[in-house]
């Protein structure tokens, strides 16, 4: 598993805009990554034929756990952290290009972004290390900062080499699971599979359609009590992935405590955004800057999403009250009404 994961936050919808009783596609599910993923596709495949679609999917799942799953001692990740300093090791192509891309997002960001942030999430509960519901002292928090900090991770980027310079711990929890679906979208198309939608713990990439419509996606309402649907969008051939604060948190002396944790301070968040989705081209691309997105202060990360291109959506709660903004780039899916 690369990490214990709640609900996801983004819903399809099998109802289409002019029908209620839909076809159903054909679909596939399993467990990867401690949550459940899902292949729809819009008619049957020919060949290859479902059972054979299935053992590749997972197959390619596994791999993406061999190579980046924190939770699995015996993994590319897990045995890059347990170097000890100075030591160095060659990396698969694929994990050197999740992890260019985050490198990426985190100079983007100004480190609001960090993919070795893993002392800090393990530190507060949220990594493979026992779950706690204690906020950790100051100098616990000031020990596990000390080793963060992306600028310290040495990476060949043509050699595939990187060189452990000493605790550094590298999570790539928050754009692994877009990883995945991005490899289960591009064996698809290479087998002829030109309509269909993946789903691995809410992080979607649709690609055309199904055979009654357009596939439908629905924005959570922020609740951790409930399931209701705020938005609906119609993402097209794109990746929707949704950062939410309200489902992932342990409260301890009556202050909550979100599993975003800010790479920069130690500390988990504590603003107004409760929701931010991202709209792009790949899963990977839309699930690093969910989480980028969701650490800042709002109005800073409007900002750089407006700067780096990015469609996203951010739902703020204020006063008990639910409020929404967007980048122009998202307008144009927010046509649908939820109702």
């Amino acid at each position: 598993m690369l990490a214990r994961t709640a609900l996801p936050v983004l819903i399809l919808l099998l109802a289409t805009a002019c029908s209620r009783v839909p076809q159903d596609p054909i679909v596939l599910s399993g467990y990867t990554m401690g949550t459940t993923w899902t292949v729809r596709l819009a008619e049957p495949p020919g060949e290859p034929s479902v059972p054979q679609l299935r053992a590749e999917i997972e197959a390619l799942l596994e791999q993406v756990n061999d190579e980046m799953s924190t939770w699995r001692d015996d993994s590319d990740i897990s045995r890059f952290n347990h170097l000890s300093a100075g030591d160095e090791m060659v990396v698969p192509e694929s994990f050197a290009f999740v992890l260019e891309m985050a490198l990426q997002v985190a100079e983007l960001t100004d480190g609001a972004y960090d993919p070795t942030v893993g002392p800090l999430v393990n530190l507060w509960g949220f990594g493979p290390p026992q779950r706690h519901d204690r906020a950790p002292d100051p100098e616990a928090v000031a020990d596990a900062l000390a080793r963060v900090g992306f600028q310290r991770l040495e990476f060949d980027r043509e050699q595939r080499r990187l060189v452990q310079p000493g605790g550094l711990f590298l999570d790539f929890s928050s754009i692994a699971k877009g990883w995945g679906v991005d490899v289960l979208a591009e064996y698809l198309l290479s087998q002829g599979i030109d309509n269909f939608l993946i789903d691995i713990g809410g992080d979607i990439r649709s690609q055309g359609q199904r055979l009654d419509g357009p596939w439908r996606i629905a924005i959570e309402r922020p609740s951790p009590a409930t399931r209701e649907i705020h938005q609906i969008i119609e993402p097209g051939t794109a990746a929707v992935v949704t950062s939410g604060t309200y489902r992932q948190f342990f409260e301890s002396d009556g202050q909550r405590f979100s599993h975003t944790i800010d790479p920069r301070s130690g500390y988990p968040v504590d603003h107004h955004a409760v929701s931010i989705t991202v709209i792009a081209d790949n899963a990977t691309w839309a699930d690093a800057w969910a989480t980028a997105l969701s650490v800042p202060e709002p109005e800073h990360a409007y900002r750089i999403a407006v700067e780096n291109k990015i469609a996203a959506l951010w739902i703020l709660e204020i006063d008990g009250e639910l409020h929404e903004r967007h980048t122009d780039r998202f307008a144009p899916y927010l046509e649908l009404e939820s109702d």
